[in-house]
């Protein structure tokens, strides 16, 4: 059976109460993240694999123990080529390089403002080209999130169609090649599922607290981790310049007990599925509503959802646009509420093209246009919890309760993290060490070899040195017969001199007397 690695905090069919949460983050301060994972999860669960999730981490020290039990290792990732993420892009690349298996990003992108400005390059270069670098190392082509993102990594040297392929998010692609968005027609009796983030638009704020003065049947949903900790314990207030965004329990979210908080996508597909409008700026926050027919749109502000937007023809109205724009119904007039439906089939066939490029078995193999998959009977059969009443809602006794729990958990959730960072502090350690000691023998193997380098060299001279004295000493034979024989030619040539002088004197005489 192949063993698959997933970078997630949890399994699709964890069940995890707003308790565990609390204690231990598990979608990486974004519960957003849960989407994509899952979507991951359920194109990739069949009866022949294993899949687990690894935690959210990316400690290099793990390498070991990932090549001894997994057969390849899957990286979904968000917005990770930023500035506050190069520390763990720097871990994971180092990990990557590490493993002995194969490692497939299924989709990443860029963090910039609405117009980036490619040419003048961003902080965190270097580590993009090394991240990119080691996953091409193990992998066939990484999945970029959009255009923008694509046109960041050619200017980084990249190819486009080689290296790297847009294939948007594949939380767009959970339930299939089809999306079916419902016909909307609000009424001051609708259900509303608004969504924000603590720097969205004040554009954007200010829109959606005008419009649940006319909806009152509204529900704020935040993904931040620490929006969940003030819904759930009562604080503490969290960061926002944005004026009107909700920072505390005194704002009227808190106050009417309309925040839901999801621990799964089970709970949140359902409970987006039986509401009749959502809108906002948070990209998940509409994507999971498109993914299960309710009719939204999003408010784009900077270019990680533009590119989305872009590329999923998702419903959606930039922040310019909404200034000139004064109510939901002026705005419904200039969307087309099911744009996504129309590009959804050409998306999702290339994404499975990019999945079978890294050749990775999927649950489309046999028939793309499938609707059921293996991982829906078991998370079918699992009661989720639903999202956790607001502290604001709860009777005296109760929410006395909620906060002697919370108070238990936060002593708790310190201890966790203290004993996190010492396990992993041990764990570098410990590599460290074993490293030294590998190197510690590599450095002494390689002594023994120059010795016994040094002693074989010291041999062949000695017999070198010999050869050469002995070489020296037939030289000077040598030399001493040439100057014997230079000798002996040099009387010889005297007295053939000699005789042929008298011969020629005798002949010469000869002549003379005739």
């Amino acid at each position: 059976m192949k063993r698959i690695l997933i970078r997630s905090g949890m399994r699709p069919t964890n069940v995890y109460t707003a308790k565990d949460m609390y204690l231990k983050d598990r979608t990486g301060f974004n519960n957003g993240n849960l989407a994509y994972q899952y979507s991951i999860y359920r194109t990739l669960w069949n009866d022949d694999v294993e899949i687990h999730a690894d935690g959210l981490s990316s400690n290099p020290n793990l390498a070991d123990k990932i090549n001894a039990n997994y057969d390849l290792y899957i990286i979904p990732l968000a917005d990770a080529f930023r500035d506050d993420f190069r520390p763990t892009l720097r871990n994971y690349t180092e990990l990557i390089r590490r493993l002995k298996i194969p490692v497939v990003v299924t989709g990443v992108g860029l963090r910039a403002n609405y117009e980036p400005q490619l040419d003048a390059g961003f902080a965190f270069d270097e580590d993009v080209t090394n991240f990119v670098k080691a996953v091409l190392e193990k992998s066939s082509q990484i999945g970029v999130r959009g255009q923008i993102t694509a046109d960041y990594l050619k200017k980084l040297g990249f190819n486009e169609g080689v290296d790297y392929r847009v294939i948007g998010c594949p939380s767009l692609y959970t339930f299939g090649r089809e999306l079916k968005i419902r016909d909307v027609h609000l009424t001051e009796n609708s259900s509303i599922a608004i969504n924000a983030s603590p720097i969205s638009s004040e554009v954007a704020v200010q829109f959606l607290n005008r419009m649940i003065e006319m909806h009152k049947d509204y529900y704020f949903i935040p993904q931040h981790l620490d929006e969940f900790h003030l819904m759930f314990a009562g604080g503490p207030d969290i960061l926002s310049d944005i004026p009107g965004y909700p920072t505390s329990l005194d704002h009227k979210y808190y106050q009417e007990g309309r925040v839901k908080y999801f621990t799964s996508m089970p709970s949140w597909f359902d409970f987006v599925k039986n509401i009749d409008f959502s809108i906002g700026s948070r990209l998940h926050g509409n994507v999971i509503p498109t993914i299960v027919g309710t009719p939204n749109i999003s408010f784009v502000q900077d270019a990680r959802m533009r590119e989305l937007a872009s590329y999923h023809a998702l419903t959606h109205v930039t922040i310019d646009e909404l200034e000139s724009i004064d109510n939901v119904h002026d705005l419904l007039n200039k969307v087309d509420l099911k744009s996504a439906e129309k590009v959804q089939a050409r998306n999702f066939d290339n994404y499975i093209d990019f999945l079978e490029t890294n050749e990775l078995d999927h649950i489309y193999k046999d028939d793309r246009n499938r609707k059921t998959a293996p991982l829906d009977e078991l998370v079918q059969a699992i009661d989720f919890p639903a999202s956790a009443e607001p502290i604001t809602v709860l009777d005296a006794s109760t929410m006395l309760e909620r906060i002697k729990v919370t108070s238990n958990l936060l002593q708790e959730r310190s201890d966790f993290k203290l004993r996190y960072h010492v396990n992993r502090v041990n764990d570098q350690l410990t590599q460290v060490k074993s490293s030294f000691s590998h190197e510690r023998t590599e450095f002494k193997q390689k002594i023994a070899a120059h010795q016994e380098k040094n002693e074989s060299i010291e041999k062949e001279l000695e017999r070198t040195t010999k050869k050469l004295q002995m070489s020296i000493d037939e030289n000077q034979k040598m030399n001493a017969k040439i100057k014997h024989y230079r000798g002996t030619l040099n009387r010889k040539a005297v007295r053939v001199t000699l005789k042929i002088a008298d011969s020629l004197a005798n002949v010469r005489s000869k002549v003379t007397s005739r």
